[in-house]
């Protein structure tokens, strides 16, 4: 549809996107790092820890995602998303400011706020810059973003704790007074996320597939409720199954940093630089994999091969998590770790493609914000809060993350199939809105 030109630009604002993803998980899952020495500073549980790795995040981020992305799909989706980036960074400080939970709960709310418009935002830019059968490719590159920014987060946040470490006392800074080296972590890693806007306003807003519509032409609410309803086996399986694909991958990231400290006595500054660096090679290769997996498994003519690859995700993570607490040491431990980390990033681009190919372009920006809101609910929030809930109240055993991440694999692996199932008959028999 575009020239050779203009696909070449197109690359080009894949990774910008990619860069302010990034960024936006940076952000986000320093706090996994942090688990404890802030527990330590606020006195708190692990469930109050989920909470705010969670729900304080989802509450603004589930809220504003839906509109956003009706916003999305009428305004300049350039100018919404630069705004989300300035709000998510300064929020980010904020949680170096925290003197107690609320305060903390209430920054981190900030954080979801200005996260909400990156995924509506991002989604409907690629879908304009490239054709259906052609959108996996860029789609893989942007989706790095979660698994770069997980994992630079943990290597760059244990460096500066390995600075911080090596002075006599916490550092006092102008105007603000004593940092604790955790607070410290957080300023470090919101400030360059300022910075990202000078490369968004690089970005030329795309034309849309569809002809110019006024506000009156976007299809209602009611409308778009009606298009899902009809086409319910594929987007249950779209969002319901990526959503339990999230709970694994939240839950894993969430609480391994802090399986390295409890259960194999590691330190925070080597558990942030080897999980760290697993994160994010063993998050990306499963992401970039994807597509060519996708490419192959469509050239031999395998039926609705976004959903299959899916369901062999998901297996495969969760088997290897499973398996996760029968291991004798921590290297061993750590193998399944990557394992589990990457069979469950795999099918991340395909179902993300497969979204894009299924959602008509006016509504598009609405269907990824409830695509958002609902892995949102699921992922962010049960994730975590399953994993330690498990451990507080089940297990009753701090050391025993281990047994948490499989017993929730056990539950939520065999629904995320389920679901994918379901829409292997009906995914290429969408009905119109």
């Amino acid at each position: 549809m575009y020239s050779n030109k203009y696909n070449i630009y197109g690359w080009y604002v894949a990774f910008i996107l990619l860069i302010g993803f990034t960024f936006s998980f940076i952000d986000r899952q320093v706090l996994n790092l942090l688990v404890v020495p802030i527990q330590n500073d606020l006195n708190i549980t692990d469930t109050q820890i989920s909470a705010l790795q969670g729900l304080a995040f989802v509450l603004t981020y589930v809220g504003l995602c839906i509109p956003i992305g009706r916003l999305v799909d009428k305004s300049h989706r350039v100018t919404v998303m630069i705004v989300g980036l300035l709000v998510w960074s300064v929020a980010t400080i904020a949680c170096g400011f925290s003197k107690n939970y609320v305060s903390m709960f209430i920054a981190r709310m900030g954080i979801g706020a200005g996260e909400s418009t990156v995924h509506p935002g991002s989604i409907s830019i690629l879908g304009d810059y490239f054709d259906s059968d052609k959108i996996a490719y860029p789609m893989s590159i942007y989706l790095l973003g979660p698994y770069l920014g997980a994992g630079i987060a943990m290597i760059f946040g244990a460096q500066v704790l390995d600075w911080t470490s090596q002075m006599d006392s916490n550092l006092v800074l102008p105007l603000i007074g004593e940092v604790a080296p955790w607070q410290l972590t957080f300023i470090a890693v919101g400030l360059p996320g300022i910075l990202v806007v000078g490369l968004f306003l690089t970005i030329k807003e795309p034309k849309r597939k569809i002809p110019e519509i006024d506000s009156k032409e976007v299809p209602s609410f009611k409308k778009i409720a009606e298009f899902i309803q009809k086409n319910w086996q594929v987007y249950g399986a779209i969002i319901i199954g990526n959503s339990c694909l999230i709970i694994l991958l939240y839950g894993l990231q969430s609480w391994v940093p802090t399986m390295l400290l409890r259960v194999y006595e590691w330190d925070l500054i080597q558990s942030g630089r080897v999980y760290g660096l697993i994160a994010m090679l063993a998050g990306s290769a499963g992401v970039l994999s994807g597509p060519i997996v996708l490419r192959l498994m469509s050239n031999n003519e395998i039926r609705a091969p976004h959903f299959m690859l899916a369901i062999f995700g998901i297996s495969m993570a969760s088997l290897s998590l499973i398996m996760l607490p029968f291991q004798p040491n921590v290297n061993i431990a750590l193998i399944f770790v990557t394992l589990a980390s990457f069979f469950v990033t795999l099918p991340l681009a395909g179902t993300s493609s497969a979204m894009v190919i299924v959602s008509p372009n006016r509504i598009r920006g609405v269907i990824t914000g409830i695509y958002v809101v609902v892995t949102s609910v699921f992922g962010l929030v049960l994730g975590p809060f399953l994993v330690a809930s498990s451990t507080d109240f089940i297990f009753q055993d701090p050391t025993a993350i281990a047994k948490s991440l499989a017993l929730v694999s056990v539950l939520i692996g065999p629904i995320g199939i389920f679901f994918m199932l379901k829409g292997i008959n009906y995914f290429g028999e969408m009905k119109n809105v």
